[in-house]
């Protein structure tokens, strides 16, 4: 089963990211802040990393020291406040794929079958493929 941290301060969005994974077969570890996040990748091996970027322990210092911790797993960061500029620089950290908020649902799920390798993700990725 894959393993995906979800980390953003709103609620909402966290719940909302958290609902349409779990539905969909995968194990969700949820965090609200970049300090919280970077202490459960110590602890914890995960598939993916679906991350806010302005946040309590968020920024740029938070994504490049989450890149470095994870660094065989793809980072998928989703912003309300990016900008091109914001894009180019997350991007050329290493980041997997970038999305303004709201993100569509089905972008997001084009964006896993595209940056999450299929031995690790097989199961999340065949249902939600098929609920889509």
């Amino acid at each position: 089963m894959c393993q995906i941290l979800v980390v953003d301060n709103d609620p909402a969005m966290r719940s909302l990211l958290v609902d349409e994974l779990s539905d969909n077969g995968c194990q969700v570890v949820e965090s609200p802040d970049g300090c919280d996040a970077l202490a459960k990748v110590k602890l914890q091996a995960f598939n993916l990393v679906i991350t806010d970027l302005k946040m309590p322990g968020g920024g740029y210092a938070y994504l490049k020291k989450m890149l470095a911790s994870v660094q065989d797993c793809p980072v998928i960061l989703i912003t309300a406040f990016g900008n091109a500029q914001t894009r180019k620089d997350v991007l050329a950290f290493g980041i997997s794929a970038y999305f303004d908020k709201p993100v569509r649902v089905n972008e997001l799920r084009a964006a896993l079958q595209r940056v999450c390798p299929i031995d690790k993700l097989r199961t999340c990725q065949n249902q939600m493929i098929k609920d889509g």
